[in-house]
């Protein structure tokens, strides 16, 4: 073989591994992990659900509802285009249309009525579980562990009881719902346009990291319900945007889902997912701390007045949804990215019903009615307490190594399993 072959079957073997087979979960989670420390350091936490009440936002405004609901001073939703949340999502979700088109994952999938309709009501439930825990799976579970916030705790639990719900919902429609079984299709898209698409999304996220490089950052701290942040980083969102692309493409390239993370070891006893899962938490939490005892971010993000019933029911309203629609917060968005049209509505109503209640929320907190009057829980940056930065890396630890015998246990006896 001369050395132009060998390189070409190199050049393959590479494009394979990066572009089209499926990541391992515990390497997809060291990554994401990876990504998400250096998005903090960059400008702040990634999410989902800031993205997605921001399109929200604008399909409530787009529809002229804005005025008649009533619940913002602003005269338009902030521009989806600066708006750091929206710019994460628009990152993550091209970064998963790159991933879906390189890898041939991408097509447009109509589901059967039945699971159109169930995206539709999975998208309001995941709304106003968002709504209550202060955040999606992502904000609210994945990136409050890691940023060392008690509220992840919190709806850890609450996610694991609604993914049992929704399990038994699910078991149970099987056995006696028959109606909207039909309806669904899926339009191929040839080998050739996916690699043009492929092309295209990599095309626009550079252009688009051109065109922020002298956007200076304006963050209003939605996460924290505080007074607003002025972040001075020229050329921020260009970060935010890039390594939200990287998060997406990981995500969908390692099929990575933290729902089924919770679902998989109770319906199948496989725990692949929740091994990347615990990983990826355990090793965000220490470059977290890393970060944050060092002075090089204020400890305040994602840390929630939801310890209590707040992130619990938030969590168990959110998962019982997210098991209806197929797809969890970042999942439904690397989801939407490989043109799965069911979680396309689910983003939709998802988007809409977080934000007609996030901003009722926010004044019922600012009069000292819910979160600040302890009505939703407690506000707990772990650090703070008697445990400190190394007690509370102790307690995390220990936390997903109990995660891991309790799944890896299972795996071998299946008591845990939810029976039909």
């Amino acid at each position: 073989m001369g050395e132009e072959s060998v390189m070409g079957s190199k050049v393959k073997g590479l494009y394979k591994k990066l572009c089209k087979d499926e990541w391992n979960s515990v390497t997809s989670g060291i990554i994401v992990a990876f990504l998400s420390v250096l998005i903090l350091v960059w400008a702040r936490p990634w999410g989902a659900v800031g993205a997605i009440r921001n399109w929200g936002e604008w399909i409530i405004y787009g529809l002229g509802l804005w005025d008649t609901i009533g619940l913002w001073e602003a005269a338009a939703p902030k521009s989806a285009l600066l708006d750091t949340g929206s710019v994460i999502g628009i990152g993550f979700v091209a970064g998963a249309f790159l991933s879906a088109n390189l890898g041939d994952n991408f097509d447009i999938r109509i589901p059967p009525v039945l699971e159109m309709v169930k995206g539709l009501v999975a998208g309001v439930l995941m709304g106003i579980g968002s709504a209550f825990a202060g955040g999606c799976n992502v904000g609210g579970m994945y990136n409050a562990i890691g940023n060392l916030a008690a509220n992840g705790f919190a709806m850890w639990l609450g996610l694991i009881m609604g993914v049992l719900l929704g399990l038994k919902y699910i078991y149970w429609e099987m056995e006696n719902i028959s109606w909207g079984a039909g309806g669904a299709k899926t339009i191929e898209v040839p080998v050739p346009m996916r690699r043009i698409l492929g092309i295209l999304a990599l095309v626009g996220l550079i252009w688009g990291a051109y065109a922020y490089g002298d956007q200076v950052i304006h963050v209003a701290d939605y996460d924290n319900l505080g007074e607003e942040d002025y972040l001075g980083i020229a050329g921020g969102l260009s970060g935010l945007l890039l390594i939200a692309a990287a998060i997406g493409y990981t995500m969908q390239r390692g099929r990575w889902c933290m729902v089924q993370a919770f679902r998989e070891p109770h319906m199948t006893g496989d725990w692949t997912l929740a091994r990347g899962v615990m990983v990826s938490i355990l090793l965000l939490a220490v470059g977290v701390a890393v970060v944050k005892a060092t002075g090089l971010r204020e400890p305040v993000h994602y840390v929630r007045g939801t310890f209590g019933f707040g992130a619990v029911f938030g969590g168990l309203v959110f998962g019982l949804g997210a098991m209806l629609a197929g797809g969890c917060g970042s999942g439904s968005l690397w989801r939407v990215g490989e043109g799965q049209v069911k979680l396309w509505l689910t983003v939709v109503t998802f988007g809409v019903s977080n934000a007609i209640l996030t901003p009722k929320f926010k004044e019922w907190a600012w009069e000292g009615t819910a979160e600040e009057s302890g009505l939703l829980g407690q506000w707990i940056y772990m650090p703070d307490t008697f445990l400190g930065y190394g007690g509370t890396l102790a307690v995390i630890a220990l936390a997903m190594c109990l995660w891991y015998l309790i799944v890896s246990w299972n795996e071998d006896t299946g008591k845990l399993m939810v029976e039909m």
